[in-house]
């Protein structure tokens, strides 16, 4: 007995009927494109118009605590179908193309190209600006306190591997202020020039990217011998030239250095983030969305870190991060790396920094920020 078809072509008319539903669909999506840019054009005047009154008094170009508050905004305003992070991102870019109109910025990051930092600059600053890729969180700082750069973006913690120690260590001797953070999904891929692992004998990547593959290479390939190198960029770049090489990178580095993708998402957390802070010369004001980062060091007395912390219960003031560092000084003493959550403006904030700095040995604000939005 043969199979019924339950499809049933359209017919001629129903075919028709469509088409032409389609492409009134169609008018009217260009009729709404032909808006939005209008719009767009008008948004920009608007933004042009701000910068010939930021030229009176010389204001920044980049203002993070406005820029967080708009982004903020669409929160309340989008009804969808459009998820929240998708009006953002094309937010970002508007907003990125519109601070362009007053002047492009330049921003260092810690290449070379093709990196989470550089990915970490887009995702925060938006494609309008000139990257600056260094090669070393070193050099990241001091192009920007040198003014080379307008704004650093630095890595400073991984949510596998933890703190970027660099990073912390010229927090504590730089006189740049934190301007901003941005979060991070890590996904790594395994690449090769050929798409296979065939000839391959050894991966290269930085030593953390290393240790968050670490469990997927001792399953899946034990035999590779694992060479750390300075980026994941230069892993890639590495591999591009060398048959017998593979790479741990992410997409946008296969890409540039015209590799194929053995394996995807090979991290061992499938949550694995990288947190980035921005650091430049501008002091932000509350944007309503803030955080404080702190280095303190106590005294050398029984109870000194309790009593050090105790205001922050007091006033209310909640700790999102807790971080020692040894001081290298060849004793056993630590700085400690705070984040709270609000602005030190904040009333309840900054009374209890106004009583951690009267205990603190050591007291060092390194800057209110808006949050990232992750």
């Amino acid at each position: 007995m043969p199979v019924e078809n339950s499809y049933t072509p359209a017919s001629p008319e129903s075919a028709a009927s469509i088409e032409q539903r389609l492409g009134e669909l169609r008018r009217d999506i260009d009729a709404v494109d032909r808006e939005i840019v209008d719009r767009l054009n008008r948004r920009a005047r608007l933004a042009q118009a701000v910068g010939e009154v930021k030229k009176l008094t010389n204001a920044p170009v980049y203002r993070p605590e406005r820029e967080a508050q708009i982004l903020a905004k669409f929160e309340a305003l989008n009804a969808g179908p459009l998820p929240l992070a998708g009006i953002q991102a094309v937010y970002r870019e508007i907003i990125s193309a519109c601070r362009e109109l007053e002047r492009r910025m330049r921003v260092a990051y810690l290449g070379p190209a093709g990196t989470f930092s550089e990915q970490a600059l887009l995702a925060h600053f938006g494609s309008s600006v000139d990257p600056i890729a260094c090669a070393s969180i070193d050099e990241v700082f001091r192009a920007t306190e040198a003014g080379t750069a307008d704004y650093g973006v630095v890595p400073v913690e991984n949510s596998s591997e933890g703190a970027v120690n660099r990073s912390l260590d010229q927090l504590l001797q730089t006189t740049l202020p934190i301007c901003g953070e941005v979060s991070i999904a890590v996904r790594h891929n395994l690449l090769s020039a050929s798409g296979d692992l065939a000839g391959v004998t050894r991966v290269c990547a930085h030593p953390q990217a290393l240790a968050q593959c670490q469990d997927w290479l001792d399953r899946h390939q034990p035999g590779l011998e694992r060479v750390p190198v300075s980026s994941n960029a230069e892993g890639a770049r590495l591999a591009s030239l060398d048959p017998t090489t593979a790479a741990i990178a992410a997409e946008v580095a296969a890409a540039r250095y015209g590799l194929q993708i053995v394996a995807r998402g090979i991290q061992d957390d499938p949550h694995n983030r990288t947190r980035f802070l921005v650091l430049g010369h501008y002091v932000c004001a509350p944007s309503g969305l803030d955080q404080t980062s702190l280095i303190l060091s106590v005294p050398d007395r029984a109870g000194a870190v309790h009593a050090l912390i105790e205001p922050l219960s007091r006033h209310g003031v909640s700790m999102k991060r807790f971080e020692s560092r040894p001081a290298r000084q060849g004793s056993w003493e630590y700085y400690f790396y705070i984040d709270l959550i609000g602005h030190q403006d904040d009333p309840a904030v900054a009374a209890a920094l106004a009583e951690i700095k009267g205990n603190a040995a050591f007291y060092k604000v390194v800057g209110s920020y808006p949050r990232a939005s992750t």
